[in-house]
């Protein structure tokens, strides 16, 4: 079972007021299921799917480690309701009961050790590559210009509109048959559901685009469908943008206003983020005047803690906040001062599956930073870099490198800790490519 000791760190309160939350608080959700602590693994893309799609013994390995980590929560990478459109080659696709028997193994060791295991669903839109395909869907017809990796996208007819949001319930609804605990909708870092909301990417003047409510309404669609076919007592979650940070786009004013229509929808928790592939804060690449105004350690460190205030406040739903947590202190002290109430934590978990129950009994005080040491080259060639491009294929690297621990805590072989971060590109690169080939070669033997 998950380790819950009792925090040396957490503050005091007065008699007059509860506890403040620790690290091992358990944390009661609306829908009546209880999450064992407060550490909450947020996705990663595995890239783990066979080539017809289906979730394999990679994944159970995987989530195994994972479960007996420590932490409490886990949710997977972006599970896609259409194949047609992946975010890439590799992702698991739930569109009926095809592969349930995969998904049910899958389930079961990632809640091997009596955590919760959600299951991330997600539609790419226009950020579906040209390994996938290079005619895209999306609200509207604005592309993604970004080396060339992404094709232009068409705009969606209301008729697949609706589709869609019956995709993401039906893919719900298999989750749930598949024992998976929990589920999550991808409403964040530039994907379908943020294409919508972003009057950059959202031009339409039907019934879809236009002033926030309309916008905001593929969304809502989708969770309320969610919530439907998976009733009121099935922990039902979304990640959201607290910014796009880019100029005239999904603001953190519009956040606050969804956030608050999406507790009205029924969700249990909100798992708050920022940024897209086109402006890269969810990296935490670009934000070097954040920093610079930063007042605390912990803020400095989490990338979006000052945007939780505001979201609380419009939102009264147990908060997830994920970006940059490395020390246990920051952790603890977000907890203790109720900026959050659940630390997510992501890449650490790629070096350190065990890193839950090494911050709960306090064996473990720093997270790895493997990233800080990640770069393409010097200067100019860095992440710091003048030029957008190349902070973008900086950003890539870094998270190839990740990709290829995973890969290797999924196959039980020794981390590849050594991997710089052009050779991780470079073979990122070429593993994309061999997924989309099998995938073709499937296509064509059918």
């Amino acid at each position: 079972m998950i380790v819950t000791p009792v925090d040396p760190v957490v503050k005091q309160a007065s008699s007059q007021v509860a506890p403040a939350p620790g690290l091992a608080t358990p944390l009661p959700l609306g829908c009546g299921v209880t999450l064992p602590n407060r550490l909450f693994k947020s996705a990663m893309t595995e890239g783990l799917a066979d080539p017809h799609d289906r979730a394999t013994a990679r994944h159970v390995t995987l989530y195994r480690q994972w479960s007996a980590g420590g932490t409490g929560t886990l949710v997977t990478g972006n599970v896609m309701v259409d194949r047609r459109y992946l975010e890439r080659p590799g992702n698991v696709v739930v569109e009926d009961e095809t592969g349930v028997e995969a998904l049910a193994a899958w389930a079961a060791a990632g809640r091997s050790a009596g955590n919760q295991l959600w299951m991330q669903i997600s539609h790419p839109g226009r950020q579906c590559t040209r390994f996938v395909t290079s005619e895209p869907v999306a609200p509207s017809a604005v592309q993604l210009r970004l080396g060339g990796l992404f094709g232009k996208p068409r705009a969606l007819e209301e008729d697949e509109i609706l589709d869609i949001i019956r995709r993401f319930a039906e893919t719900a609804r298999i989750a749930k048959l598949a024992g998976f605990s929990g589920v999550q909708v991808h409403g964040a870092h530039g994907y379908l559901c943020n294409q919508f909301l972003s009057p950059r990417t959202n031009v339409r003047t039907d019934g879809w685009g236009g002033p926030l409510e309309k916008r905001a309404r593929f969304l809502r669609e989708v969770v309320r469908g969610v919530r439907r076919v998976v009733g009121p007592g099935f922990p039902v979650s979304v990640k959201l943008n607290s910014s796009d940070f880019q100029k005239g786009a999904f603001t953190h004013e519009d956040a606050c206003q969804v956030a608050a229509w999406l507790v009205e929808d029924g969700i249990d928790l909100l798992e708050i983020s920022g940024g897209t592939y086109e402006r890269l804060r969810l990296f935490g690449i670009g934000r070097e005047e954040d920093q610079a105004k930063a007042a605390g350690t912990e803020r400095r460190e989490a990338y979006f803690l000052e945007y939780a205030a505001a979201m609380r406040k419009a939102a009264r739903v147990p908060l997830a906040v994920t970006g940059g947590f490395r020390t246990r202190a920051a952790m603890v002290a977000s907890l203790a001062d109720r900026q959050l109430d659940v630390v997510g934590l992501a890449r650490p978990l790629c070096t350190t599956p065990d890193l839950g129950r090494r911050l709960l009994d306090g064996s473990e005080t720093h997270a790895r930073a493997d990233e800080k040491l990640l770069r393409l080259g010097p200067g100019w060639f860095g992440p710091a870099s003048s030029n957008a491009m190349i902070r973008g294929m900086n950003a890539q690297a870094q998270t190839a490198w990740f990709y290829r621990q995973l890969i290797c805590l999924a196959e039980e072989r020794p981390l590849e800790l050594g991997l710089s971060g052009r050779g991780a590109l470079l073979r990122h690169y070429v593993n994309e490519f061999r997924l989309s080939r099998a995938r073709v070669h499937r296509k064509a033997a059918r």
